[in-house]
């Protein structure tokens, strides 16, 4: 058996997660040049497509849908709103939960931002068919790795 096949190998290349982290390494700083042009972070990208996908959402809701917790996701929204991206305020129902949406600035940049995804795809060499057939193996596998990490799906 060689360590390829053995799935207890503990060989780098085998292990499922150094591919996964290399990947993510590899296609985050694919998005870097692209993300340049518009002055955003790769994090502060996935706030924005939150919240152009939803509108006016609570942090907690945010934070839910970005898969982070609230520390990681407060000085995010802090440096979008010093940037004139973002407005955060106190939800008038509920003083406890903060509101956050784009603001007009923050709309407009979606406009430039929609020629990403087909660049990412040209600078990959990938197909749209491709992309979302490892796009759904890897929802699949979070899916699943959701029990043996304590989580519920």
């Amino acid at each position: 058996m060689t360590h390829q096949e053995d799935a207890g190998s503990l060989f780098l290349d085998d292990q499922l997660c150094f591919a996964l982290y290399a990947a993510q390494r590899a296609v985050t700083a694919a998005y870097r040049p692209l993300l340049d042009e518009l002055g955003l972070t790769y994090p502060q990208y996935l706030v924005l497509l939150v919240l152009w996908e939803r509108g006016e959402t609570t942090v907690k809701e945010l934070a839910g849908a970005l898969k982070l917790d609230y520390g990681t996701v407060s000085p995010l929204l802090k440096r979008l709103e010093s940037a004139g991206l973002v407005r955060r305020e106190r939800s008038a129902h509920d003083e406890r939960s903060v509101l956050v949406a784009a603001t007009g600035r923050g709309a407009e940049l979606r406009e430039r931002a929609k020629c990403v995804p087909g660049s990412l795809l040209t600078a990959t060499g990938l197909d749209a068919a491709e992309v979302a057939r490892l796009r759904e193996e890897l929802w699949r596998l979070a899916h699943q790795a959701h029990p043996a990490a304590g989580h519920t799906p």
